[in-house]
């Protein structure tokens, strides 16, 4: 018996999506027209959502602008986990809008799935902030409370992303489509507004502004919280103007249904006496309408060129992981004002808002002009190649630090510098086979060191011995190093006699592009050093030697010291960009108390203002990637299937972020080799993307909607005649 017979009655096959049957409303009396802005058509309405919006995304790119300094000097985690984490979170606030709409479309409708969602937004900034506040428990609890907070930030932004705006388009009457087109433009500048104003201002409250003697990360993610909690009660104010229109179904949900039942019908039906069709989708006709089906099938020629894109997003978002890394090893003064390193992410909503522009009424335009057919499938690939560009670039630039940077010790290897604090000259000797030739010269007083030296360890960890020769005197002294480090040898007088210690140096440079400084102090009494509202030093007698403190870059004339009968000031002159420096507190005899400052580390030498090039090629590339894929794909699918595309663009971002995330944790290359890897890999992917755009035939929406009023009467006026030609049954 043919499995097909019973399925060809008209009762089967006008069967509805949802096979449930759903009681017919009652007429809903006439609504009232909303009321309007100053006379004109646009709804006093949208106003609370433009600025629920704005706040919204201050939040949210305030929060994310200071996320990887946060884990990287604040959780002291290292530079992959920071960059994996920073993506698995921004993968996170991607997938979770299909999850959003799901609620908004089938359950509560998007006014209130805005609200119950923006509560768990505003908790999530709570837990984030709780956990920057150094008092508050240890690294443990900081972690768990900053995991928390990120997933319910996630959870909330995602979660209303793809309901803000399309409750915004609600608030319009179809007769007002010119008015709605304009305020969804005014929507997309708030975001920019948004992100542009708050990349820029909470850089400056976590490095300009400290709170328990350090960066004030808490203030840095609690400002953002701050404008979230003004977002809610904005978006709220406004609930009796709205319209709310109810739920309508989940489309996301009856596609997904619908490819599922095509397949899983098409396996239950592989034997060769099925006869074929003419569509592997034409599989679902059993239950579900012609129209859907269409519909469907419109989709998923733009869902397959979708496959490519998401190695375009595992590129862009890297400005606010590595390339933020990067800058934390550049000189961020640039003459008239100086920029944080997390604040050069600001330059991509700045360019953003005058390429856009820029674009659309000369490029595009003169391109036109010459008669080239500059069509939005090329555009977006030349977005790729933009892209790959930027990275190379900023592979340049990473291999242009590298060359002036200080090499860091290997494996069974210490670096050692000797610093002489007394009178006369000192002549050191490490004795051992492979280090006895080592400081050969004799160290002057107050000797600026111009590099390490580098020992050579037989284990990890070893004792080293010494021979120090001091006018007539000569002293054997054995101190221990382990691998890996940076060692100074602190050479000075006791009495008649000389003394030394070694103490550890910084490993590296500061993480967050500020100075690192530490104290020895040669006075007979403890001093007490104030190097800010919230930095204070306190450095032990006779030689003591401080812990490495951070503070800002600029110029310190009149650093206040004190000891217990005295008051006195120090010019420490200018602390640079990502050095670590010691100064020695001394007294000279007739000139008073001085400060004598070395470099443990050299201040970074490469000017930020180096990455402007990489951040211009990767924002031109989002201009031309972006704006026209998304504005391309909603025009190749019917008008039922826009939140489909939503969805599936979002999630091609969430891709993207994860494979930044397995590159960071398993590629184990060196920074400037990770950028040309993504900038190969993203060019093999552009010319795979541009094969199947050359064989992909462009259709204009009409024409889809054209052949689906064109065939849907002929369906009904001839069912079976139509199956038969379509299956052959």
């Amino acid at each position: 018996m043919n499995p097909f017979q019973k399925n060809e009655s008209k009762q089967t096959l006008f069967s509805p999506v949802c096979t449930e049957e759903v009681p017919p409303r009652p007429p809903s009396p006439p609504e009232k027209p909303p009321p309007k802005i100053c006379g004109s058509s646009y709804p006093v309405s949208i106003a609370f959502i433009v600025v629920n919006e704005f706040c919204e995304r201050f939040s949210y790119y305030g929060m994310k602008a200071v996320l990887t300094l946060y884990f990287l000097y604040f959780l002291h985690w290292n530079e992959d986990t920071s960059t994996s984490v920073y993506h698995a979170f921004s993968s996170l606030c991607y997938f979770t809008p299909i999850l959003g709409a799901a609620i908004a479309d089938s359950w509560l409708g998007k006014f209130k799935t805005i609200i119950y969602l923006s509560l768990v937004y505003v908790l999530g900034h709570v837990f984030k902030s709780l956990g920057a506040i150094p008092i508050l428990g240890g690294k443990t609890l900081h972690t768990i409370l900053s995991l928390v907070g990120l997933s319910l930030i996630a959870l909330g932004t995602g979660g209303i992303k793809p309901c803000v705006a399309a409750f915004g388009g609600d608030q319009f009457e179809e007769k007002h489509a010119e008015e709605r087109t304009r305020y969804f433009s005014v929507f997309y500048l708030s975001i920019n507004a948004g992100s542009l104003i708050s990349t820029f201002i909470t850089p400056m409250l976590r490095g300009d502004v400290q709170c328990f003697g350090e960066d004030c990360y808490a203030l840095a993610f609690g400002v953002p919280g701050l404008l979230m909690v003004i977002a809610l009660a904005v978006f709220a104010m406004g609930s009796k103007m709205y319209r709310k229109p109810p739920p309508e179904g989940n489309i996301v949900g009856q596609v997904i249904k619908c490819i599922w039942f095509a397949i899983s019908n098409r396996f239950n039906n592989r034997s060769g006496e099925v006869p074929k069709r003419q569509h592997w989708l034409d599989w679902a006709a059993e239950k579900y309408p012609k129209q859907l089906i269409m519909d469907v099938k419109a989709l998923t020629r733009v869902l397959f060129l979708y496959i490519p894109l998401p190695m375009f997003w595992a590129l862009l978002d890297q400005q606010g992981s590595r390339w933020t890394l990067q800058a934390t090893k550049m000189n961020g003064n640039l003459g008239i004002f100086e920029l944080q390193p997390d604040q050069m992410q600001v330059l991509n909503p700045f360019l953003v808002l005058i390429f856009i522009p820029l674009f659309d009424l000369v490029i595009y335009r003169l391109i036109s002009k010459c008669g080239i057919n500059f069509s939005s499938l090329r555009k977006m690939a030349v977005g790729m190649i933009l892209a790959c560009l930027a990275f190379a670039v900023a592979a340049v630039v990473e291999i242009k630090i590298n060359g002036m940077t200080q090499p860091q010790p290997g494996s069974q290897e210490v670096f050692l510098q000797v610093l002489n604090l007394a009178e006369d000259e000192v002549q050191v000797t490490v004795l051992g086979n492979r280090n006895n030739s080592l400081l050969m010269e004799s160290i002057k007083p107050f000797q600026e060191s111009t590099h390490y030296s580098k020992l050579h360890l037989n284990t990890k960890s070893q004792d080293f011995h010494f021979y120090l020769k001091y006018h007539n005197m000569s002293v054997h002294t054995k101190l221990p190093m382990e691998e890996k480090n940076c060692y100074s040898l602190i050479i000075h007088e006791n009495g008649k006699n000389i003394s030394s210690k070694m103490v550890k140096d910084v490993a590296n440079k500061t993480t967050s592009g500020m100075t690192a400084i530490r104290f020895i102090n040669t006075l007979h009494k403890d001093v007490n050093i104030s190097l800010g509202t919230d930095i204070l030093l306190n450095v032990g007698e006779e030689y003591g030697v401080s812990a490495y403190r951070t503070v800002p870059r600029g110029e310190y004339p009149e650093v206040h010291c004190k000891t217990e009968d005295k008051d006195f000031f120090l010019d420490l002159g200018l602390l640079d960009f990502g050095a670590a420096y010691l100064v020695v507190i001394k007294n000279v005899t007739g000139q008073g108390f001085e400060a004598w400052k070395t470099e443990d580390f050299p201040a970074n030498k490469l000017s930020i203002a180096w990455q402007l090039p990489q951040y211009a090629l990767v924002t031109a590339a989002e201009v031309m990637f972006s704006v026209t894929g998304l504005e391309f794909s909603y025009s190749q699918a019917p008008s039922s299937m826009k939140s489909v595309l939503q969805a599936a663009w979002l999630l091609t971002v969430a891709i993207g972020n994860i494979i930044v995330l397995v590159v960071a944790q398993f590629s184990g290359l060196v920074q400037w080799a990770e950028f040309v890897l993504f900038s190969c890999l993203l060019l093999v992917v552009c010319l795979i993307f541009s094969i199947m755009a050359y064989y992909y035939v462009p259709v204009k929406s009409e024409d889809i909607h054209g052949l689906a009023e064109k065939q849907i009467p002929h369906s009904q006026g001839n069912l079976i005649n139509l199956e038969t030609k379509s299956t052959k049954l």
